[in-house]
């Protein structure tokens, strides 16, 4: 269809209360005709001037990008808030994706194809007569109300959520199966909605949760390192500890060479996003020996987990410690098992501890922030590292995110050696 002639401004920038949700505000004579293009890119109108996009695959700054591009070649003014323009940048990458072989494309057409049944489904389209859950996900049978009707089976939750391959020639055909596939776990209706999906739902009708649904939530907030702690810890690193020496190879770079010349640590000072690596450690046989095990901490990783490693290797403890999972189910950490992994979750899910057994590079990662799967933070340790440390990191991570079982946090472990105190760490909330 034609458009008015492009005179309006269209400002972008990320959902205060919501990322990555992007807010777009429209202004000039013709912001009908922008709001019409936005539209189309699946933002919804919030308000006279203001819409909102927002996805259950969380790929609201790569789609914007999109809306933004044909606006600029339809002759709109649009400006990004840099924030935003900071995300679009960012080719992040989901921290627990269950299909690891797909690549990045790969994995935003299996997103896509989530986001199109999740709006066949809030949009009428879709209507769900039965689901289950299958002992690992939601599944659900489900019929198409417009065009050429189709009677489908579907599986998975939010951003995984796909149509199977099975096809159906009539509704009591697919519901039929579903029964024989699914028995006594068959429940009537649509499963109720994730948690994402209610807020994705509220970001597009314009509304909030109330003060009750805010003053129930919990309270505590994913610990994640601000702008300038890490630079703070590595100063009294050297400032208190003598037995760490600093070498300054270039203005980004600081390595702490550990005076036994077996331990190296190398700090980033240019590493800002949550993706950045800003340390990385490395244990060695001897002198000029072959490495043991390395690890990669990112910007945004607590200080005590940082001051927990280098603690360690400053004066390991004289005795071994067992699995780490026994610290975590103390603290009363949620266990899972995966093909491929075990995962331990915090109490309140900001926080995971995962083992993937069969890797080597990244045969331990531990991660954070209030969105898992674009965590604010990660560390990632290789095959080889002492299992006494890794008991030490799970406390300390337990001790971040206490549980009514461990009511007393202990934000750092008993001193053992001379490594300065970790810096209070601030809290904001990370994605």
């Amino acid at each position: 269809m034609p458009y008015a002639s492009a005179d309006a401004h269209v400002h972008f920038a990320l959902h205060p209360d919501h990322h990555p949700a992007v807010i777009a505000t429209t202004t000039g004579p013709t912001a009908d005709a922008a709001r019409s293009h936005l539209h189309d890119h699946g933002f919804r109108s919030t308000g006279p001037t203001t819409m909102v996009l927002a996805r259950i695959d969380l790929e609201e700054p790569h789609y914007t990008a999109q809306a933004a591009e044909q606006l600029q070649q339809l002759g709109f003014t649009t400006e990004i808030d840099p924030a935003l323009q900071e995300e679009i940048d960012t080719e992040w990458t989901w921290a627990n994706y269950p299909m690891p072989w797909c690549t990045r494309e790969e994995i935003r057409e299996v997103g896509a194809e989530a986001q199109r049944i999740h709006d066949d489904i809030a949009e009428g389209r879709l209507v769900i007569h039965l689901h289950a859950h299958d002992g690992h996900t939601t599944v659900a049978v489900g019929s198409y109300t417009t065009g050429v009707r189709r009677h489908v089976h579907l599986h998975g939750e939010n951003h995984l959520r796909q149509k199977t391959d099975i096809a159906f020639g009539t509704e009591a055909e697919a519901v039929s199966e579903f029964h024989r596939l699914y028995s006594v776990a068959v429940r009537p209706g649509p499963a109720p909605l994730t948690d994402l999906e209610q807020a994705v739902r509220r970001l597009l009708a314009g509304t909030t949760p109330s003060t009750a649904e805010e003053t129930s939530a919990p309270s505590a907030e994913p610990p994640v390192a601000e702008l300038g702690e890490h630079e703070a810890f590595l100063a009294a690193l050297f400032d208190e500890d003598c037995q760490w020496e600093r070498y300054r190879p270039s203005d980004e770079t600081t390595i702490a060479s550990h005076e036994s010349l077996t331990v190296r640590a190398e700090f980033d000072h240019e590493a800002r996003h949550r993706t950045d690596v800003a340390w990385t450690v490395a244990e060695y046989d001897g002198p000029v020996g072959e490495r043991l095990w390395h690890a990669t901490l990112t910007a945004g990783t607590p200080v005590p987990l940082i001051h927990t490693i280098l603690q360690h290797l400053d004066a390991p403890p004289l005795t071994t410690a067992d699995h780490p999972d026994d610290v975590l189910h103390e603290a009363a950490w949620h266990p899972a098992s995966h093909p491929a992994r075990t995962t331990w979750a915090a109490p309140g899910g900001t926080m995971v501890f995962e083992s993937t057994p069969h890797a080597v590079a990244d045969r331990w990662t531990l991660y954070g922030g209030e969105d898992l799967d674009r965590a604010a933070w990660t560390i990632r340790l290789s095959a080889g590292v002492p299992h006494d440390l890794l008991a030490q990191l799970a406390e300390t991570a337990a001790d971040l995110f206490p549980s009514p079982t461990r009511p007393a946090p202990r934000l750092l472990p008993a001193p053992i050696s001379r490594l300065p105190a970790a810096v209070p760490a601030r809290h904001f909330r990370g994605r």
